[in-house]
């Protein structure tokens, strides 16, 4: 019972990946052989904020705000308000379970007008769990897995268009499936790299703003659960997006943006034809396993079996476009793509936003494209608010 358990715990994120493989009913051709990249920690891979999940989960580029610290922190000095924070809250997997969710909180605050200092926490919640032994009956109980992190970040201008940032992370994971001393929680540091560019180009008679972003996060070792003699891969991606912000007139504007995702982690390799397991296995230890983190991240631009296509495969992308009212109201819709033989993600998404002067209220909806996915249906919602606003607010 302890092992299915732990194996529910480690493993219950990417559920819905194998859900949506098995409803198109074409993972057992060879072309579009099922081999999604593993990682460890995926709760880290989860957008937090309402307004980037209702664009498609796009946001390295887009307009910052408060919560740029997942997307891209790098857009912080580009803030008009001096200082911010949001709450965020989403209740994952609801078509499965009802005790799971993720909370973000994140905030900001400009250090003059060429920096600014930024960092969130994350944690997420994976629910009760109720185990039993067989053997003892009277020794049942309940746990409670669940991972966090705690990051801060510095950005800093280095011209009026171009900025870069830098962030540490430090991450756990209680996996723990039951109380013995052997069993411990694992933990890792990590980091990201940003860079963050905005200009403004003329189409027509508008002045539309052009923004690009580069985001690789997660840079750092292996974590080791408890009991494993090999550490696993942290969720290392690069992420690469941009996004055109065009004014309609005064009080109307509308903005379309896109992200690229590459898994900076190296492919399990495939077993070859007439190789048994034990020999798969061992391949697999001498190759993989003892890969170190900073080599996974060179290594996974050519390792997939699949060779050049499959590389392609491994890079995921969202579309998104935001329509804005006086600064005031926020309409947002969005895709999600994901190759089908690296997860098959594949969703709609939907979103909506309401701005006053202290504060804003936003929450966006995942449509997914098969009904049998798990991410159909998942709500986001963020409250956030505006420093200024609150001291114009104290004044009165």
């Amino acid at each position: 019972m302890n092992r299915i358990v732990k194996i529910f715990a480690t493993g219950f994120l990417s559920v819905w990946a194998l859900t949506a493989s098995a409803q198109n009913g074409e993972g057992d051709t060879k072309e579009s052989l099922f081999n999604p990249v593993n990682y460890a920690v995926i709760s880290q891979t989860i957008a937090p904020d309402a307004r980037g999940g209702g664009l498609g989960d796009v946001g390295a580029a887009t307009d910052p705000d408060v919560n740029s610290q997942y997307w891209n922190p790098a857009k912080y000095p580009f803030n008009i308000s001096r200082a911010g924070v949001a709450l965020n809250f989403t209740p994952w997997l609801r078509s499965l379970v009802n005790d799971m969710n993720l909370a973000y909180l994140s905030g900001y605050y400009r250090i003059g007008d060429y920096s600014a200092v930024s960092a969130s926490l994350r944690y997420f919640n994976m629910g009760e769990v109720f185990l039993s032994n067989p053997e003892e009956n009277d020794n049942a109980m309940t746990i409670n897995p669940y991972e966090m992190s705690i990051d801060v970040a510095y950005s800093l201008m280095l011209s009026e268009k171009f900025s870069l940032a830098a962030a540490i992370r430090w991450i756990y994971s209680d996996l723990r499936f039951d109380y013995q001393e052997e069993n411990s929680p694992a933990s890792a540091f990590a980091a990201d790299i940003a860079a963050y560019y905005q200009n403004y180009v003329n189409i027509g008679p508008r002045e539309c703003q052009l923004g690009v972003g580069l985001n690789i996060s997660n840079i750092g070792s292996k974590i080791t659960f408890s009991g494993q003699e090999y550490g696993e891969f942290l969720p290392t991606n690069l992420r690469l997006g941009a996004s055109l912000m065009i004014p309609i007139d005064e009080y109307n504007r509308f903005t379309i943006a896109a992200d690229a995702n590459k898994y900076l982690v190296p492919t399990v390799p495939a077993q070859k034809e007439g190789e048994d397991n034990s020999e798969y296995e061992d391949r697999v230890h001498r190759e993989y396993n003892d890969i170190s983190g900073i080599s996974g991240i060179f290594k996974s631009f050519s390792d997939a079996p699949g060779g050049f296509k499959e590389e392609l495969e491994e890079i995921n992308y969202g579309v998104g476009a935001e329509y804005v009212y006086n600064d005031k109201f926020a309409l947002r819709a969005g895709y999600h793509h994901e190759s089908q033989s690296k997860g098959n993600r594949k969703y709609f998404t939907v979103g909506a936003g309401f701005k006053m002067n202290v504060f804003s209220l936003d929450a966006s909806y995942v449509v997914a494209t098969a009904k049998s996915n798990p991410l159909d249906q998942t709500l986001r919602f963020t409250l956030a608010f505006d420093m200024d606003g609150l001291k114009d607010l104290f004044k009165r």
